[in-house]
C-alpha cells in the first residue's frame, strides 16, 4: 500500500471496539488507525511471507502490545481479511491516479484491460498476499467481502454491462473474466526455478528431477514455462475471452 496514503490518514478513526480497549494505541508511528495497521501488515507479509505474520509480531512492528492491535482486526482471519482488503485499496489509488490523468473516456474494451493489468502489477508486487485473493474469498461471503473488494466488483459489472450483455451474460463474463485474471496471476508466480544459483539452465530449472521417458513434453516446455507472459499474453487471453461473450451475445 502506497506510504503516502497510511501517513495522510494517521489520524482517521478505523474498525470497530474490540476487547481490549484499555491497551495504548499510541506506537513508533504515532496513534493507531485501521489503515495504518494494515500497511504494517503488508510490508510485513511482503519482507517476510505470510507465516511471520501474527497479532504478537504485528503489535511488535508497530512498537504496540498486541491486544491493542483488535481494535482493528479481530483475530488473525480478520487480519488476512485486511490484507486482501490492503491490496485492493492500492489497486484502487493506481486505478483512480491514471483515470485522473486521462485525457478522454476510454471503451469498456480498453478499461477492462486497463483494471486487469494494473491489477497484475499490484499482485506482483505483493506476491506474498496473491494466495489470500482465493483462500479468503472462499471462506467470505459475498456481502461480507472489504468495500475495496466489492467496488472492484462494481467497477467490473458496469464495464461489462456498458458492452451491451444482459444479466446472464453479465454475470457469465464477469466469472470468466474473474477468473482468467487471478488464475493468470497464479500461474505467472509459481517457483519455476528450482536453484537460482546454478548456472546452466537445465539444472537451474530441475530438469534432472524429471523422469525423460515419463515427462518428454514438459521437460522440454519448461524454459519456455518459466519465461514470464507478462501483461501482453494477459491482454491476448482478455481479448479472446470477451470476444467470445460479444460475439455470442450479438449473434
Amino acid at each position: 500500500m502506497a506510504k503516502e496514503r497510511t501517513t495522510a490518514r494517521k489520524n482517521d478513526e478505523g474498525g470497530g471496539a474490540g476487547p481490549a480497549r484499555r491497551a495504548s494505541d499510541r506506537g513508533r508511528y504515532g496513534r493507531l488507525n485501521r489503515e495504518l495497521t494494515l500497511a504494517a501488515a503488508l510490508e510485513l507479509v511482503d519482507r517476510e511471507g505470510l507465516s511471520a505474520l501474527s497479532m504478537r509480531r504485528l503489535g511488535a512492528e508497530l512498537g504496540v502490545e498486541a491486544m491493542a492491535l483488535y481494535r482493528y482486526a479481530a483475530g488473525k482471519d480478520a487480519l488476512l481479511d485486511g490484507l486482501v482488503e490492503a491490496l485492493y485499496l492500492e489497486l484502487e489509488e493506481r486505478l483512480a491516479a491514471e483515470t485522473s490523468a486521462a485525457a478522454e473516456a476510454p471503451s469498456w474494451r480498453s478499461e477492462l484491460h486497463r483494471i486487469a493489468r494494473a491489477t497484475y502489477e499490484v499482485c506482483l508486487a505483493h506476491p506474498q498476499v496473491v494466495p489470500l485473493l482465493t483462500t479468503r474469498m472462499l471462506a467470505v461471503p459475498l456481502a461480507r467481502r472489504p468495500l475495496a473488494v466489492l467496488k472492484d466488483h462494481e467497477r467490473v459489472l458496469v464495464l461489462l454491462r456498458a458492452s451491451g450483455l444482459d444479466d446472464a451474460a453479465t454475470a457469465a463474463a464477469f466469472r470468466a473474466f474473474t477468473a482468467w485474471l487471478l488464475g493468470y496471476i497464479s500461474v505467472e508466480l509459481r517457483p519455476m526455478v528450482d536453484n537460482p544459483d546454478e548456472p546452466e539452465p537445465a539444472f537451474r530449472l530441475g530438469l534432472h528431477r524429471m523422469p525423460p521417458q515419463e515427462l518428454p513434453e514438459l521437460r522440454e516446455t519448461t524454459p519456455a514455462l518459466a519465461e514470464r507472459g507478462g501483461p501482453e499474453d494477459l491482454a491476448i487471453g482478455l481479448d479472446a475471452l470477451l470476444d467470445r461473450f460479444v460475439d455470442t451475445a450479438g449473434s
